[in-house]
């Protein structure tokens, strides 16, 4: 086993060698996957055949973060003719699965799978399966996680649909406002929604989640078509990006990540099948991103497991200026049952339960936290916190728990200190990782 001290100084150099910008691209891509007794998608050739060259162009090309929707019956072929090294595990074919997968270059945690809680069949057969959306937080880079979101909506233009339809975005605008308070978000997915169409709702993730629509920014010179408007239809594939199609792509930053839109295109040139037909009805969409971290307020990688509720302390400290510590009290004995911080404003943040003994120390004048090492193990088959030692900027120290053979050391850039934390917890700490606050 490698030594602990090993183990501390290879986390110490890697933090402070952590990028500070990047790029990456999403693509979404609707694949077509329904049996093809059940619905021919009006699609030349064969269902495999167009799937497995799917899955071709997806390791060609190399994308980022791919979402899928449709990926049914032909699941299996798209993944054996696709080389990203993290894929979902599939719900199943119909009527058992969702068909949304995601393939990616980057890996992620608290991945889930949700089912609409309404849906409708009046112009079709979307109850058929338990279509829905699914949510993952997705790691792009060291301290630098952005939330995913697929969404598949329910089709159709009759009354039951366009209610399925709008209930469905609600469902996700309110999942994000409730569990992505504070983070990175991306949506992308095939909403079957039009800004021009007068009850649909595309514009709810900018409203209420504070988000862009990639397209609406750089086709539409920021300004969205308006209800009642007509359609503003595309061939497929597309040489222009001025009309509207039902596949779209959101996105907001973060206090502790900006992101950027650069580029966006119908990519359905670059999935055409060897005879010049498109592979799937639907026109994937493929957007370019740029992040940085941000200038104030940054986050670690996390520890821990997928348990618990989720707390995030940067919506708050993103409205304090150079916010300092003054006290941080560990609880714990066997794990760490409680973390918590108390700023010079008074502000305190507190996660976890009353087990165990508390430990506290109070910091002095220009006294920072500075590093941090956790370990994790099992417990009752779930992945706790079971020990975090806090460093202060004059070696001082706050430890709490027992030390495990999987243990994570962070270290704050010179000039930043431990603020806050985010991550999960319920009657213990489950996971967490630290935010910091530049002075």
């Amino acid at each position: 086993m490698v030594s602990r001290s090993l183990l501390l100084l290879s986390f110490l150099q890697s933090a402070l060698a952590a990028p500070q910008s990047g790029t990456f691209n999403v693509v979404t891509l609707n694949v077509a996957g329904l049996p093809a007794i059940l619905n021919g998608n009006d699609i030349p050739g064969d269902k495999t055949a167009n799937t497995a060259s799917i899955g071709q162009k997806f390791a060609t090309y190399g994308f980022s973060l791919i979402h899928v929707q449709e990926d049914f019956n032909y699941h299996a072929t798209l993944y054996a003719n696709d080389n990203h090294p993290y894929r979902t595990a599939t719900s199943g074919g119909v009527p058992f699965g969702s068909g949304l997968n995601t393939l990616s270059n980057f890996d992620w945690i608290d991945f889930e799978r949700t089912k609409w809680a309404t849906c409708s069949d009046a112009s079709g057969s979307d109850c058929l399966t338990p279509k829905g959306f699914t949510f993952m937080r997705v790691k792009v880079s060291e301290g630098v996680w952005v939330d995913a979101y697929n969404l598949h909506a329910d089709a159709g233009t009759e009354a039951a649909d366009n209610t399925a339809r709008a209930a469905n975005l609600r469902q996700v605008s309110d999942h994000i406002t409730q569990y992505s308070a504070g983070n990175a978000v991306l949506v992308f997915g095939d909403t079957n929604s039009r800004y021009t169409r007068a009850d649909d709702i595309p514009a709810i993730f900018t409203q209420q989640n504070g988000m862009t629509d990639a397209w609406v920014q750089l086709a539409k010179g920021g300004v969205a078509p308006a209800k009642g408007a007509d359609a503003l239809l595309c061939n497929n594939p597309s040489t222009t990006t001025s009309c509207e199609i039902v596949d779209k792509v959101w996105y907001r930053g973060s206090p502790a990540v900006n992101l950027s839109a650069t580029r966006f295109q119908y990519a359905g040139n670059m999935f055409l099948q060897a005879d010049g037909n498109v592979l799937s009805d639907h026109d994937p969409v493929l957007v370019d991103f740029s992040w940085t971290l941000g200038n104030t307020l940054r986050v670690s990688d996390y520890v821990g497991g997928p348990h618990g509720d989720y707390y995030n302390d940067l919506p708050t400290l993103s409205g304090i200026s150079s916010p300092s510590v003054s006290s941080i009290t560990l609880r714990g004995e066997n794990r760490v049952d409680a973390v918590s911080i108390t700023l010079s404003s008074g502000q305190t943040f507190t996660h976890g339960g009353t087990g165990g003994t508390a430990n506290t120390l109070k910091l002095n004048a220009g006294e920072k936290l500075v590093q941090a090492t956790i370990c994790q193990a099992k417990y009752n088959n779930s992945t706790r916190v079971f020990y975090m030692q806090i460093l202060t900027s004059s070696g001082r120290s706050v430890t709490t728990g027992k030390m495990t053979s999987d243990c994570y050391a962070f270290a704050a850039e010179s000039g930043w200190g431990i603020v806050g934390f985010v991550g999960r917890s319920a009657d213990e700490v489950d996971r967490v990782a630290m935010v910091y606050g530049k002075a």
